[in-house]
Order: C-alpha cells, then structure tokens, then sequence
C-alpha cells in the first residue's frame, strides 16, 4: 500500500502501528591480566551505572517526543544496574500528582522505559573471555512507539553515547492502522534501509551491511568500525609496553573477536590453526 503524496494519512482514530528499534551496541578489549580483567568489569560497571543509564534514556525520550512521568532504579552489588522510567507521549496537564521519587528497577544490568503506549529499554552483559584476554562489552537497547512517536529518532544519539565498535540494528513496523475509508496501511512512511536514518558522521566511521525483508517491513543493518587503534583497545597497558609479536597477536585475536560478532559465527584462527 502507498503512502498518499502528502506523506501524511487521516486516520480513524489512534495510529495503531508498532514500530520497534531494537539494536546490540558492542565494546572489545583486550586485557592481559586476571586484575586488568577485574578492573575493566569494574569500569564497565561505573561507567554504564543506573545515574548514567537514566540521564542516557531521559535523553532519548527527549528526543523521540516523550514526556518523563516516573524514574526508579537501583544500582547493584558487587555489579549491575536497574532503571525504569514512565513516560507519556504529550506533556502532562497535572504534573503534580506525578509520583518522581526513585524506587529499585526489576532486573540488574538492564534499564527499561515504559511510554505511553511504548517502551524504551537496555540491558548490558560485560563478560571476558577466560585465557585469551578478550573482553566485550554488549549493550542491548529496544525502542517501540506506537502513534507519533519515531524510534528512529534515538538512533544516532545512543550510537554516539555508548562505546560502539560493532553495531547491529533491527527496525520493524508490525500490525496496521486504517484510514478514514477503512484502508489499512502496514507502514505510515518511507523506509527502504536503516542506513537512511544514520547520521553521515557515523556512517564514514563504518562498514556497513544491509539485510533487508521488504514485503514484512524488516529491517536490518549491520555496522563494524573501519579503523582500529590498537592502543584505544588496551585496558591498562599500551603497544609501548608489547613486543611486535604480542602487538600481532593481540591485534588478530581482537579482529577476530570482531569479525565474528559482525558476521555472527565463529571463525578459523587468522594464522591458520
């Protein structure tokens, strides 16, 4: 079904589509030590804690047009963190019966923001591999609106708030919506790629990957950083302090840890073994 040449649809009533953004924002490292290790976990954990995951959602419900009702979150020992936050669609009439006082979120490691009629959420999962010094960092972020709210509205902004070396992101528009007639229509605007909503910046920083089911209104894209500076994926060391066989060895595991998130599945050892 196309689109009138206004863009715009008179509806029945409530647009009843749900657009869904949903996307796993990846950060590699490489830390030698069971103590670099540690000390990268505990640095995740600072730095993805529930003070920063709130002011990071209320953020992006900002920028997707949401008003912020309610925050709860919780930070956990010895690591982890919750946050939820309810929002509405159009600024509220009585703001003073908004109930703002903080209170524990469900999970640790995930943030979860209820809208009115749609979510925004995040869960994260630091892990290190346990013999070759590997470390990742993922978070998973979900973004569903429903009505006048766009999700794609966040994408550029949380790519850039979070440390993304690999990025895979899914957007789907699910149900329908009617007309004043009685049509219905399964999409309320133009898409043919997620690369069309990301800003020009990002994409020269990446590779980027398209695949695409059109006729069920899926989308996907997959994104690798272009350029890496080693030193950048060092946690507490630099390449000064390695030899050129560890500097070798070390950039290879990385690119394979990489390559096999971005094209997702394992993969033979670059020297051959």
């Amino acid at each position: 079904m196309k689109l009138p040449s206004s863009g715009k649809i008179k509806l029945q009533g409530f647009n009843n589509l749900t657009k869904s953004l949903s996307f796993c924002i990846y950060d590699v490292c490489y830390a030698q030590t069971p103590k670099q290790k540690a000390e990268y976990i505990e640095y995740i954990d600072e730095q993805y804690n529930a003070d920063r995951l709130t002011e990071i959602l209320t953020e992006a419900c900002e920028i997707i047009g949401a008003t912020v009702l309610n925050v709860a979150r919780q930070d956990y020992e010895p690591q982890g963190a919750s946050v939820t936050i309810l929002v509405a669609e159009e600024p509220i009439k009585d703001s003073d019966n908004v109930d703002t006082t903080e209170k524990p979120g469900p999970l640790p490691d995930s943030v979860v923001a209820h809208l009115d009629k749609s979510h925004i959420c995040v869960h994260t999962y630091p892990e290190a591999h346990p013999d070759d010094g590997i470390c990742t960092f993922r978070a998973d972020i979900e973004v569903s609106t429903c009505g006048i709210i766009s999700p794609l509205k966040a994408l550029n902004y949380l790519i850039h708030k979070l440390d993304s070396d690999i990025v895979t992101v899914d957007y789907r528009v699910r149900g329908f919506t009617r007309d004043v007639n009685g049509v219905k229509y399964y999409i309320d605007h133009d898409i043919n790629s997620i690369q069309n909503f990301i800003s020009p910046d990002i994409r020269e920083q990446y590779q980027l990957v398209d695949v695409n089911v059109y006729q069920e209104n899926i989308f996907h894209t997959k994104m690798m950083l272009n350029d890496v500076d080693l030193n950048t994926y060092l946690f507490g060391t630099t390449t000064a302090d390695l030899n050129e066989q560890e500097i070798e060895d070390i950039t290879e595991r990385l690119y394979k840890e990489m390559s096999e998130i971005f094209y997702g599945r394992n993969m033979p050892d670059m020297s051959g073994k």
